[in-house]
């Protein structure tokens, strides 16, 4: 008894003596301060380093690392140290002793560290790992970090990642860190259900409301994980905007630039982001001395940057363009497409750098390259010669159908390009498998080279002729095929042109129809910006989308609302229950104005305005200086095409409330905006509009009695103009003393009080005679007329004008046919 009670003391002196010294171990090991005092730990105690020194010892190495710059790790330098590979054998020959976290945070470490995946340690790991993970022993943490090891092995479609996933949908309800959870969204997207998919977004609103502070990276993950599944869903897009709005001071130019990517794919944007990026980036701009920052800097900044920052951007990249990578050359065009900058000194530069590197492209880099280039009006035929020859290349050896179609897009767009008879066969070839999109790309194409000419071959166009019929037969079967609406939506927004819309569009309405019964809130969005290009009237879907918005008003997004009032207002559609329907969209909006911005506001002001809707709440807090300031700042940094929209919907909403609220009491303040707008566009009168104003002439008896091209007061345009005494006879111009010449033929109106308007006698009427081209009607059989002829008409009738429009499809029918029927009709419409 006493020899045993012996033993065991002996025993457990030397357990405690050799914990104390594994806990010393420990702490050194954490305590280095460079990768070598590591690795000279490891090599004076090898004999002594148990699993846990080793996982802890690769867990140091890789946060030495990540403490320093991106530009200044030296990852090479420690996978390729003789002591890095010895601690992966001791590694690999631990790896069943390890526990879960320290299986779990080894494998992070080394493929942090940029170890290859088929290394036999990262495959040690993993199977390790896998073997806990079916016995469900991996804590939450350490599941999320090994989904995202998997994530960055590319394991995205792997039986292992669908096993993780499976583990997530049974667990969802006890994840309460966003951290865990952001982690294992992004690692599991593709191998998730639809529903599973909305319970992980519902969870991530959850989370995201309880916490009060929010690390930026999570925030990110969550627009990884949107862009993963191809959904842009604007309650969690908004809510990580105001995150990352939160976290200004902490954001870098990666940072940066990755939001601005992801926003850019998912087709958001925030004008308060773009105002914060522009501020931290403008004031830290000479930080930015290497290739990899500073392309990220023009790709943020250039786009928003005033004339200054710019030039100077524009001369860095000169002096830089020699150190671009392949990525870098591509990032640099793109930025200069969105600035419409077209330095040539800049083009020149990247043109001699991509003649070095055009191998280093695959096939899609090459077709980006190619249309960024022409459309920059690149004037290096040499590098276009080169571009086509590997696109040529790809393209002979292509199955895919969408690289075909994205090449024979791009072949169509260089210059003096003559097709082979080729090109053709292979498009025939591939069409079966096309998409709609792919379909519209290579229609677009043929009609392009056969109205210029430029196939040149035997029976050219014979084959042209056949494989557009084949293209129209295969449109009209996968328009059959469709059995989803998502689907269908999914594929609409990149199909347009002639093509899609003389063979496909009533097609597309018609079988939208059909899917009448599945639409649901969550595609209201996709089926009204449809509608909106189509620009066709269909009763029937706009009743469905009006009842579904209805019903579910608090389920959209206020800033959805915008496109579905857009649909109705511009095409002049009333629903059945058309005030129920203005009446919850307004309601929901007035109650979420601090969610929008203020641009945002704008706009919707404007689409209630042409609807005849003006809430109270909107136009008072719209036209306020302070608000006024605030959107001039936005303005500043938005993209020029949103700029100018903004720009045009105030001062219609202005002109609006000026006309038919005149009890708000809001001054007219767009005269200097409409002047500056005025004189950029004007241009000589079409000889279709003197022809009718010839015809005016005779009926009227001179052409002292009518003015064309007049400008009224609010800045209206109308084509022709006259005036009517109380017997309906014409009043001569001249003798109100109002002249008829006017710069360039078009007569402005300065006031609504000129000389013009006292100068009428009693009963006399001013008359607006407008020609409506095909414009301002719907493209379906009603041609029914849209919002804004019907507002300029409802505005002009407020400033005294009796306005009569002349549809185009009357004006040149088969019923006018002679000189004679047209003067008859130009009464009628003035006489009545």
């Amino acid at each position: 008894m006493l020899a045993l009670r012996q033993v065991c003391l002996f025993t457990l002196r030397r357990y405690q003596a050799r914990t104390l010294c594994s806990d010393l171990l420990v702490s050194q090991i954490n305590g280095c301060t460079h990768e070598d005092e590591v690795f000279s730990l490891v090599e004076r105690n090898k004999a002594r380093l148990s699993e846990k020194h080793v996982g802890v010892a690769l867990n140091v190495l890789w946060q030495l690392q990540k403490k320093r710059p991106f530009l200044l790790r030296t990852s090479d330098n420690v996978r390729n140290h003789s002591q890095f590979l010895a601690l992966c054998t001791l590694a690999e020959n631990k790896v069943e002793h390890m526990e879960d976290e320290v299986i779990v945070d080894a494998l992070y470490s080394i493929l942090r560290l940029n170890v290859d995946d088929h290394v036999s340690l990262a495959k040690a790991l993993v199977t390790e790992a896998w073997k806990r993970l079916e016995r469900q022993v991996l804590s939450l943490p350490a599941l999320s970090k090994f989904a995202l090891c998997l994530y960055k092995q590319h394991r995205h479609l792997s039986p292992l990642t669908g096993q993780v996933a499976h583990i997530v949908d049974m667990k969802l309800d006890s994840i309460q860190d966003i951290r865990i959870l952001s982690v294992l969204m992004i690692s599991i997207s593709e191998v998730i259900t639809e529903s599973f998919r909305d319970r992980l977004l519902h969870k991530a609103e959850q989370l995201l409301e309880e916490k009060n502070e929010v690390h930026f990276n999570y925030a990110r993950r969550i627009l990884q994980f949107l862009q993963n599944v191809k959904l842009r869903y604007h309650p969690l897009l908004e809510k990580c905007n105001k995150i990352f709005l939160e976290s200004a001071s902490q954001l870098d130019i990666h940072s940066i630039s990755h939001i601005f990517v992801l926003y850019e794919q998912l087709g958001f944007d925030s004008a308060e982001f773009r105002l914060i990026a522009q501020q931290l980036l403008s004031e830290t701009i000479d930080n930015y001395y290497d290739p990899e920052t500073f392309a990220k800097l023009f790709f943020c900044l250039g786009p928003m940057a005033g004339s200054e920052i710019r030039e100077r951007l524009l001369v860095t990249a000169v002096h830089m363009a020699e150190e671009f990578s392949s990525h870098q050359v591509l990032m640099i065009l793109k930025t200069m497409q969105k600035m419409k900058c077209r330095d040539s000194h800049l083009l020149q530069k990247i043109a001699s750098v991509l003649h070095k590197n055009l191998d280093s492209y695959h096939v899609l880099q090459l077709v980006k390259l190619t249309q960024y280039l022409v459309v920059l009006h690149c004037q290096d035929l040499e590098l276009f010669a080169k571009l086509k020859m590997l696109l040529l290349g790809y393209l002979k050896s292509s199955v895919i159908p969408a690289d075909t179609a994205a090449v024979i897009r791009v072949l169509a767009m260089l210059p003096s390009f003559q097709v082979e008879e080729m090109i053709i066969n292979k498009a025939a070839a591939v069409l079966p498998q096309c998409r709609l999109h792919h379909l519209n790309c290579i229609a677009t194409a043929l009609v392009k080279w056969n109205h210029h000419g430029q196939l040149h071959w035997q029976n050219s166009s014979e084959l042209c002729a056949k494989l557009l019929q084949k293209l129209n037969d295969c449109g009209f079967q996968r328009l059959q095929k469709a059995n989803n609406l998502n689907l269908l939506l999914e594929e609409l927004p990149y199909v347009n042109g002639e093509w899609f819309e003389e063979v496909l569009s009533e097609e597309t309405l018609a079988m939208c129809q059909h899917l009448i019964d599945q639409i649901t809130w969550a595609n209201v969005l996709p089926l009204s910006l449809f509608l909106i290009k189509s620009d066709h009237r269909c009763p029937a879907l706009f009743d469905r989308i009006a009842s579904v918005t209805v019903e579910n008003i608090d389920k959209i997004s206020p800033s959805e609302i915008y496109f579905i009032l857009f649909l109705f207002s511009a095409l002049n559609y009333d629903p059945p229950d058309n005030e129920e329907f203005f009446k919850s969209c307004i309601q929901h909006l007035t109650s979420n104005l601090s969610h929008l911005e203020a641009y945002h506001l704008v706009l919707l002001g404007h689409v209630l305005a042409m609807a005849g809707y003006f809430p109270p709440v909107l136009i008072t807090t719209i036209f306020n200086v302070s608000f006024l300031s605030k959107l001039d700042a936005q303005l500043k940094v938005l993209p020029d095409m949103v700029n100018k929209r903004v720009h045009s919907s105030l001062m219609k909403l202005n002109r609006a409330v000026c006309l038919e609220c005149p009890e708000f009491h809001i001054p007219w303040f767009h005269e200097p905006y409409c002047q500056r707008v005025f004189h950029n566009n004007m241009s000589r009168i079409n000889p279709h509009r003197q022809h009718i104003h010839r015809m005016l002439t005779e009926i009227l008896g001179g052409s002292h009695y009518s003015r064309i091209s007049v400008l009224t007061p609010y800045y209206y345009e109308i084509d022709f103009e006259c005036v009517l005494d109380i017997n309906k006879k014409p009043i001569s111009y001249m003798a109100q003393n109002i002249p008829l010449d006017g710069v360039g033929g078009i007569h402005l109106r300065h006031d609504i009080k000129d000389e013009g308007r006292k100068a009428l006698p009693p009963g006399a009427q001013r008359i607006a005679l407008e020609f409506l081209d095909s414009r301002a009607f719907s493209k379906d059989y009603s041609r029914h007329l849209k919002g804004e002829p019907v507002v300029k008409k409802r505005h002009l009738e407020m400033l005294g004008y009796r306005v009569v429009q002349i549809p185009h499809f009357e004006w040149n029918s088969m019923v006018l046919s002679t000189k004679g029927e047209h003067l008859e009709y130009l009464r009628q419409q003035l006489y009545g």
